[in-house]
């Protein structure tokens, strides 16, 4: 199939030709003739599979053959900073070709040149939910000519404690509209939400729940916790390794292992919560343009972040929600490419896996590089014991490891896609450092689950 065989216009069309892209996804496929039909639509999808796109073209879609209008026509609701300007630089980049006018909205950033712009008038508004109820309760945008609602990561936003925001943003619209909602999973609290948002929805689900990436080769490396900045060093040292993603459970760990990761020799930065947005962004750029080689994040920063050319990522704390694992993992081997992730998993730590082996259903090839060998005496954290960690904004939410694309040309399986970013396997054999040694193990467990929520979304 073709993008054309899906009946999109003519200027859409040329923008994904001029992008380089082909043939749509599978989520694109389905989802883009129901959302061309007027229908309702709940959606789900593995992580990298270009869901941004699966709603994008069609809404456009349909926004070319309507009235222009000074206040918004259709509205794109996401959890995080970074996947709002994704999403809205994805929009600009599908509708290069005619008028639309785009406004994003987000914190962490003064509110002036967001008012300015919607009072310019826009057809399209991405928002996180906290900073649009700003806008609402300053009266700087008037929702009731919105024909379209999309609800993107759905999922992400319920697990950050968004539902109420997000029912507030609901009862200012008009009842009459289109209502897409777009998650990693179809968990119980989604079907809830489902159920009173959407009206005889069309369902697609394009990969089995908490699928991982099959390109993705998945290991873990035994080490005591003291040695884990070491062992990063000495990986991405060995193997010359120029871009790496680097996940810890908080915002204050992200900030010292980017320090001592510095120290080591590494350029390196850290993005969480509690950066600026003009910080967030920075780092992000310089660790694209290959200037950082060792980007260091929390889960919630992490949400939605697009990274190109990325082969590594690195468990240098394992999630306390095992659903984190999918999405952390989802940011390499993106396309057809293939990637790894590896785990660094200290003695207490080993409950934790046995949870994601578990939400998995397969056991991880477990060893260790010579010379990190952990402590034998080392005791592993005990069965009853509760687990606690992450705490508000610390990135301890549970996904289900889906992710929405806002751009990226497919590499490596004939025909290239958009949303599905691009990715690098080059350095794939670098992951085994010289000397390298791996002993087997494994293991099983149970699950756990802790909410967390961001600060200044």
């Amino acid at each position: 199939m073709s993008f054309s065989d899906l009946g999109l216009a003519p200027e859409l069309l040329r923008a994904l030709t001029e992008q380089g892209y082909e043939s749509p996804t599978p989520v694109q496929a389905q989802a883009i003739p129901f959302v061309l039909e007027g229908r309702d639509l709940l959606a789900s999808a593995q992580t990298g599979t270009g869901k941004t796109a699966a709603f994008t073209l069609p809404l456009l879609h349909r926004l070319i053959g309507g009235e222009a209008k000074r206040t918004p026509r259709a509205l794109v609701l996401v959890p995080t900073r970074e996947l709002a300007a994704q999403v809205a630089e994805s929009v600009r980049t599908y509708a290069r070709h005619v008028r639309m006018r785009t406004a994003v909205i987000f914190g962490g950033v003064g509110m002036g040149p967001q008012t300015d712009a919607l009072r310019r008038g826009v057809d399209i508004v991405v928002a996180t939910p906290g900073r649009l109820l700003d806008h609402i309760g300053q009266r700087h945008i008037d929702l009731s000519g919105i024909q379209t609602l999309i609800l993107d990561e759905a999922d992400r936003m319920l697990d950050m404690g968004f539902i109420r925001d997000i029912r507030k943003v609901i009862a200012a619209l008009p009842k009459q509209r289109q209502n897409l909602l777009f998650s990693a999973t179809f968990s119980g609290d989604i079907l809830k939400l489902a159920e009173g948002l959407l009206s005889d929805p069309a369902r697609v689900e394009v990969a089995p729940r908490n699928t991982t990436a099959e390109r993705v080769s998945q290991s873990v490396y035994n080490v005591d916790k003291s040695n884990k900045t070491a062992l990063i060093t000495h990986l991405v040292g060995t193997g010359n390794w120029r871009q790496v993603l680097v996940f810890t459970r908080t915002k204050h760990g992200a900030n010292r292992l980017a320090l001592q990761l510095e120290r080591n020799g590494l350029t390196a930065a850290a993005i969480h919560g509690n950066k600026s947005q003009n910080a967030r962004t920075r780092a992000l750029a310089d660790f694209k343009a290959g200037k950082v080689r060792v980007l260091v994040a929390t889960d919630i920063a992490a949400r939605g972040l697009d990274i190109d050319q990325l082969p590594h990522v690195i468990n240098h704390e394992l999630p306390n929600v095992p659903e984190d694992y999918v999405h952390r993992i989802g940011r390499t081997g993106r396309a057809g490419a293939e990637g790894e992730a590896i785990s660094l998993v200290a003695p207490d730590e080993r409950k934790l896996l046995r949870d994601i082996e578990r939400l998995l259903k397969r056991k991880l090839d477990a060893g260790v590089v010579e010379g990190f060998e952990p402590d034998p005496n080392a005791r592993a954290e005990p069965e009853e014991a509760p687990r606690r960690g992450g705490g508000r904004g610390q990135g301890a939410s549970r996904s289900g490891g889906g992710r929405s694309q806002a751009g990226g040309r497919g590499q490596g399986s004939g025909n290239a896609r958009p949303g599905a970013g691009r990715g690098n396997a080059a350095s794939g054999d670098a992951a085994k450092p010289a000397g390298a040694r791996r002993r087997r193990r494994g293991g099983r467990g149970g699950q756990s689950r802790q909410q967390g929520r961001p600060q200044g979304e």
